[in-house]
């Protein structure tokens, strides 16, 4: 396969690390002082399962450099989502397949509506990481996983082929069967807790030991659960008991990737996350305050910070 790592971040250096260990030709895109570093030393994944290095077949910053694509990794942020499909709308064919693993329940859709070409299929994975220094990854918790699948659920050769790749790079992965309600699994997990600790700029074991701050982590999930339910999401309060008890257990879990991006004054998944419970919460006549609370109070800053970029 030729493999595209589009993003080279916490998610997309280290799934793209594990695959740049296979005999696949696989090419990383990245910006900045991260490209320099890893075009000059390699990518370096630091990790409590191991550290490894690995030297990508192509290291890029341009993307009209890529030849036709396989395979594409989508390891950027929500918001960067669709300038990310603009420049690679060239380089896809038919076959080409797309697999986004950003945060969110949304994004297979809104690639779908951007593209003339290429398979998009959904996932989303379970890994704690984030970028160290340039050319560094530092995978900090949770046995990393990708869960992934066609929209439909159907098990389609492109599904198999994709399942069969992270096998050979020793990725830890599932096929879901019902998609919709992994990637709502995942939601009901990262967008409270993210956005409690966004608003609170605490850690996450300190949120959990705080009954108030929790109390507010407990609402916001129950108010997406009424979300999902009435989109027709097979999410249930066990899901959302589990999801809270997961928290609760994490004793070395500190941020979160959105909370990190507001604390350090960078564009951030509020939309994505917090902010898209509100807007459909909104559409459907579904009361969600406690959302309601942490995007109007996160949404002004996060408006000045993309402001200052333009």
């Amino acid at each position: 396969m030729n493999i595209l790592v589009y993003g080279v971040g916490g998610i997309g250096g280290y799934f793209g690390g594990k695959l740049a260990l296979t005999d696949h030709h696989v090419t990383f895109l990245a910006r900045g002082k991260h490209f320099e570093a890893i075009h000059e030393n390699g990518l370096l994944v630091k990790s409590w399962q191991g550290d490894f290095t690995v030297r990508p077949n192509m290291v890029t910053d341009d993307v009209a450099s890529i030849e036709v694509l396989d395979l594409v990794l989508l390891g950027v942020k929500n918001w960067q989502v669709p300038e990310a499909i603009e420049h690679l709308r060239p380089r896809l064919l038919a076959h080409t397949i797309i697999l986004p693993l950003q945060n969110g329940v949304d994004n297979t859709q809104r690639i779908t509506k951007l593209l003339t070409s290429g398979h998009v299929l959904a996932g989303c994975c379970n890994l704690i990481s984030y970028i160290e220094a340039p050319g560094i990854i530092r995978h900090a918790h949770f046995i990393p996983s990708i869960t992934f699948g066609e929209v439909d659920d159907k098990l389609t050769q492109q599904v198999l082929d994709v399942k069969e790749l992270f096998e050979e790079a020793g990725i830890a992965n599932n096929i879901a069967f019902d998609i919709e309600k992994e990637l709502w699994k995942k939601f009901l997990f990262i967008c409270p807790i993210s956005g409690v600790g966004a608003l609170t700029r605490l850690q996450i074991d300190t949120i959990c030991a705080a009954p108030y701050l929790f109390k507010m982590v407990r609402n916001a999930a129950y108010e997406i659960l009424e979300l999902a339910q009435t989109m027709g999401i097979a999410l249930s309060q066990r899901d959302v008991e589990r999801t809270l008890e997961t928290l609760k257990s994490q004793e070395h879990m500190n941020t979160t990737s959105m909370q990190r991006d507001i604390i350090h004054g960078r564009p951030s998944e509020l939309e994505h996350l917090t902010g898209y419970v509100v807007h459909q919460a909104r559409k459907r006549g579904i009361f969600a305050p406690t959302n309601r609370l942490i995007y109007e109070c996160l949404l002004p800053s996060e408006l000045k910070i993309r402001e200052s970029l333009n």
